[in-house]
């Protein structure tokens, strides 16, 4: 469905606003619809993330300021995230031996096994919800990496 049919908008005064206002609403769409299939497991889009940052260390600790630069969103609370995490035993929070002011963060069995529960049916929520072939995919990644510069 066009985005103007989707915001009810007849025109846009140039293609470039037309192009920021669907890429916002349609990662407003993709989030939304990301937090459907999380939340049964009482996660959000975020701390998804933050799980997938921290598996990628392979059982290596992480700062919270190092897991802030990697999230998707970097408007996000790391450290609220971690500590929610945390509360449901799927993080371990460490203070770090060799700077006592700095923390370290790491994924527990817990973690992993959610984030394993999860995969299969991310793969599939990522294929629904791309409708676009694999040629046309890998396009929009490259336009999306030119883009960003």
């Amino acid at each position: 469905m066009r985005i103007e049919d989707e915001i009810k908008q007849k025109t846009f005064k140039d293609p470039y606003n037309k192009l920021v206002v669907n890429l916002l609403y349609t990662h407003s769409y993709i989030v939304s619809n990301q937090s459907a299939l999380f939340k049964p497991l009482g996660l959000s889009p975020e701390q998804y993330n933050v799980l997938r940052i921290l598996r990628g260390q392979h059982g290596k600790p992480i700062t919270v300021s190092s897991i802030q630069e990697r999230m998707l969103n970097k408007m996000s609370n790391a450290s609220r995230l971690v500590e929610k995490l945390k509360q449901k035993d799927l993080v371990l929070r460490e203070e770090c031996p060799s700077d006592r002011r700095q923390v370290d963060i790491m994924i527990t069995a817990k973690g992993l096994e959610v984030l394993e529960e999860l995969e299969t049916a991310v793969y599939a929520f990522n294929r629904n919800i791309v409708k676009l072939t694999e040629s046309e995919t890998n396009q929009l990644n490259e336009l999306l990496d030119k883009l960003r510069g």
